[in-house]
């Protein structure tokens, strides 16, 4: 399949796994709404929800406001203080299917082929990657059941790190020379958190013809 982060809807959609993009950043570091950004003419947050659509058959956008023409559900996030752990737990909530694929807006390199290395890894109540900077919570496959008890909990205690929470989950982690397969160089899990970062980020993929 190719690794394409904005390509075609596919035939043979998952219908377990759910996709979510999380939209609800405040985007203090990049100064403007990150999920505007556009790459190639198209707003970061359409080139992502189109991704998760051409793998998952439900699709929530979780929190803040897409740009127009981003495919999925609307998902608003629960009250109180804007965190990546208000908005897991909304699109745990929303969520029809048992597994839900949460996905962060700012990760311009994302594509198909890791996530689908995530799919194929033996189940766990998170299944994660893990790069050069740790655990990577927010490009990762959560299971309904076992982690929104825990996740509404650690909400409802003020603690809101991810780090926090994976503590108390059983996690699968793709790692090493399996994760390196799919991201060899770190381009597909770095994140765009500033203006420097997303100049990289828009220099490497629009240079690799990114569509």
């Amino acid at each position: 399949m190719s690794g394409t982060a904005a390509g075609p809807k596919r035939e043979g959609r998952l219908a377990e796994i759910a996709g979510a993009l999380l939209l609800g950043g405040a985007s203090q570091r990049m100064g403007e709404d990150k999920a505007s950004l556009a790459l190639a003419g198209v707003p970061l947050a359409v080139r992502t929800a189109r991704l998760l659509e051409s793998l998952c058959e439900e699709l929530l956008l979780v929190g803040g406001e897409p740009p127009a023409g981003a495919p999925g559900r609307r998902v608003a996030d629960p009250p109180g203080a804007r965190c990546a752990l208000r908005g897991l737990v909304a699109a745990l909530e929303a969520a029809r299917a048992p597994r839900v694929l949460v996905v962060a807006t700012d990760l311009p390199g994302l594509t198909a082929d890791l996530l689908l290395a995530l799919v194929a890894l033996p189940e766990a109540d998170v299944v994660l990657p893990r790069s050069a900077a740790g655990l990577e919570p927010l490009c990762a496959i959560y299971r309904r059941e076992g982690v929104l008890p825990v996740a509404r909990a650690q909400l409802a205690a003020g603690r809101l790190a991810l780090h926090q929470l994976l503590g108390e989950l059983e996690t699968t982690t793709l790692a090493g020379a399996e994760l390196a397969a799919f991201d060899p160089d770190g381009g597909v899990l770095a994140n765009a958190n500033t203006p420097e970062e997303w100049a990289r980020a828009r220099a490497r993929l629009e240079g690799a013809g990114a569509r």
